[in-house]
């Protein structure tokens, strides 16, 4: 008697359908890094320019910080420089993927704090913000992947504690 099903053998049009899929999805794989890189130098460029703005209109950055944002446990001063350190520095960390995780934990952070902050940033703006954090989320919890500074160190120093 035999034992074999029709499933145990595929339709001959399967077998080349089903190599072209694997071939695809490799595809992909190989460019991940890419969409990885896209995506970290995407959200940093718009935490980067943000804290340009800040930096370059320092007194209307301080007039905001005392009447337009009501950032919570920080003297209005103190929140504008650190706001404004943190939207210049950690994007050039998240952009290079440079302790990449951190980075992007520090922006979601921040990005949640500036939502809380200003009021009146209107539904676009908290759209904007909503998909800055999912991009961010994307980031922490994925890695800067292998077009980072992160993956070259640890390629170059496997031991390094990371």
């Amino acid at each position: 008697m035999n034992t074999h099903s029709i499933t145990d053998y595929p339709h001959p049009a399967a077998v080349p359908l089903r190599e072209k899929l694997r071939k695809a999805a490799d595809g992909f794989n190989f460019l991940s890094p890419l969409g990885d890189l896209l995506l970290r130098c995407w959200v940093a460029y718009a935490f980067w320019v943000s804290g340009l703005t800040k930096l370059q209109t320092w007194d209307s950055t301080l007039y905001l910080f005392e009447n337009e944002y009501s950032v919570p446990l920080l003297p209005p001063e103190i929140a504008a420089y650190l706001g404004t350190s943190v939207e210049l520095g950690m994007p050039v960390l998240l952009a290079a993927g440079l302790m990449g995780r951190v980075a992007a934990l520090v922006l979601f952070l921040f990005n949640i704090v500036a939502v809380i902050s200003y009021p009146d940033l209107g539904a676009a703006g908290i759209e904007q913000h909503k998909v800055w954090g999912v991009m961010l989320l994307v980031c922490l919890l994925h890695g800067p992947g292998k077009l980072s500074l992160d993956h070259w160190v640890g390629q170059r120093f496997p031991n390094a504690d990371r």
